[in-house]
């Protein structure tokens, strides 16, 4: 995939836009803040899915106290996103500009 001069120009352009107002850097960090924060819970929840089912589907008489521990693992990762949530939202909302 090639950046054509246009292309560069036109990101040149947004950057530029973007950082004479302040307003812009803040939705620029908590776009940052929510997309990073969400990468390793959205990893965790799949993983943790998949070791649950293999772990069903292995001994599917330990599926109480694998569901228990899947559902309580999926909160915890949950939880950490909320809070990427939370940082992104006070990103944007608090601060004097």
């Amino acid at each position: 995939m090639e950046l054509s001069f246009l292309d560069l120009n036109a990101l040149g352009y947004l950057a530029q836009a973007v950082t004479s107002d302040p307003r812009g850097l803040k939705l620029i960090a908590a776009g940052l803040a929510i997309g990073l924060g969400t990468i390793g819970p959205g990893i965790g929840l799949g993983i943790g899915t998949w070791g649950a089912t293999q772990a069903i589907g292995r001994n599917p008489d330990a599926e109480g106290p694998v569901r228990t521990a899947m559902i309580l693992g999926l909160g915890f990762a949950e939880a950490c996103a909320i809070y990427a949530l939370v940082v992104a939202l006070v990103i944007i909302f608090a601060g004097g500009v």
